[in-house]
């Protein structure tokens, strides 16, 4: 698979996402998983199935992009493919953070909690 992926040196003061070229993205297409440094790379391999969206051509990119950036960044991958960072995203995902945080905030009035 061809590889998209080329580094970002950009530095300085904070990059605002749309100011990264497509090329930077494991997802170009889609403009999601930036690889700009190493800690990028390993959040993108540990996210890779919570993106949804994509085809599997997308996810084949994806991992391929996310080889070479973790080459360049020294990143060492235990995965040969993508099928092995998982290709089913949450189902639910939405519904599951909402209800996490209604409990949160259930659990903080019963306790009494005031954030100072």
């Amino acid at each position: 698979m061809q590889t998209t992926w080329k580094p970002h040196e950009k530095h300085g003061t904070l990059t605002a996402q749309s100011d990264l070229p497509d090329t930077v993205y494991a997802f170009p297409k889609q403009r999601k998983e930036p690889l700009t440094d190493a800690r990028h790379v390993r959040n993108a391999v540990a996210r890779f199935d919570q993106v949804t969206g994509v085809s599997d051509t997308d996810r084949a990119l994806a991992f391929a992009n996310i080889q070479k950036a973790a080459k360049y960044y020294n990143v060492d991958l235990s995965e040969t493919s993508w099928r092995e960072l998982g290709v089913h995203p949450q189902r639910h995902r939405k519904e599951a953070a909402a209800k996490a945080a209604a409990t949160r905030r259930r659990n903080k009035e019963r306790s009494g909690a005031t954030s100072e």
